[in-house]
């Protein structure tokens, strides 16, 4: 019989986003501002229907395969459950991954979101996201985790990130939770 291991480690990513915290906050929070940066990326493929039940006590579910390459690629499994929302604040959430059968990882993740003032004196965000990772026999570690997390986060601040066409304050007339564009 394999001995089981784990390794306990912890990171925490700070951002300083060009978008509000209403902004910030649905790109978590709705189906299609998580799509734009988390899921159905290219190079992979949805293995199966994915799930989104944004609120306590709700989850998510996202089986993906990535494509190409040599062989069989396993499918890695997102498998989440929403503790604490705060809208606009916080979000509180535990998951696990799986590659294939093997479950590689358990976390809770924090993600707290704030309003910041930007260094070009604008209106933006301070997104703290903190993840406490037990990491499972070796198929995962922190650093990986993180450099991923860190990937996945900048796919979000482009979704979220407003572009500013001169005029100061354009993000709070923006009529748009997730633009991508200013308006015309």
């Amino acid at each position: 019989m394999k001995t089981a291991k784990t390794t306990h480690a912890a990171f925490t990513i700070d951002k300083t986003l060009k978008a509000s915290p209403a902004q910030v906050f649905a790109a978590f929070a709705t189906k299609a501002g998580k799509s734009r940066w988390f899921e159905g990326l290219e190079g992979w493929e949805r293995q199966g229907a994915s799930e989104f039940d944004f609120r306590v006590g709700g989850g998510e579910y996202v089986a993906e395969r990535q494509t190409g390459g040599q062989g069989a690629n396993p499918t890695h499994v997102f498998e989440a459950r929403y503790l604490d929302i705060v809208p606009e604040q916080r979000i509180v959430y535990s998951y696990t991954m799986m590659l294939g059968d093997k479950r590689i990882s358990a976390s809770l993740t924090t993600i707290e979101i704030k309003p910041a003032r930007l260094e070009s004196g604008g209106e933006g965000t301070k997104l703290t996201f903190t993840e406490q990772g037990a990491f499972l026999d070796g198929y995962d570690d922190v650093a990986s985790r993180e450099g991923g997390t860190r990937w996945l986060l900048d796919r979000m601040a482009a979704s979220v990130e407003v572009f500013d066409k001169g005029g100061a304050g354009w993000a709070s007339r923006c009529c748009s939770p997730i633009a991508r564009e200013p308006p015309t």
